[in-house]
């Protein structure tokens, strides 16, 4: 749940998509300022295939930020909150009682 959540939350951010644009701009203006270097049908095969190596770039990082990620300190977060709580649940038992406990000796 955790992982599906924080990887919808990277893909929707774009990042990925922003970074094949920004390959697919780079290697179109690669073959348009060394034009004199290429023939028009090695700069069309360059710049897709230089797309297609980007994509795949992008989605192997992708897959290494869902396996790299720790789900220990998550773990640790939710224990302190749960500890915090049942601390707080008891202190106010203990205050409770004690008030309890007080006014039962003044009464008597």
């Amino acid at each position: 749940m955790i992982i599906e959540r924080f990887s919808k939350t990277v893909i929707a951010s774009g990042i990925f998509r922003f970074y094949v644009a920004i390959g697919f701009f780079g290697t179109s203006l690669f073959f348009l300022f060394n034009v004199h270097l290429f023939t028009p049908m090695e700069m069309v095969l360059g710049i897709i295939f230089t797309t297609i190596f980007l994509k795949t770039m992008s989605n192997v990082m992708l897959s290494l930020l869902i396996l790299l990620f720790s789900l220990d300190n998550k773990k640790a977060e939710l224990d302190f909150k749960y500890h915090t709580q049942k601390i707080d649940e008891l202190i106010s038992e203990l205050t409770t009682s004690d008030s309890n406990n007080k006014n039962s000796n003044t009464a008597s």
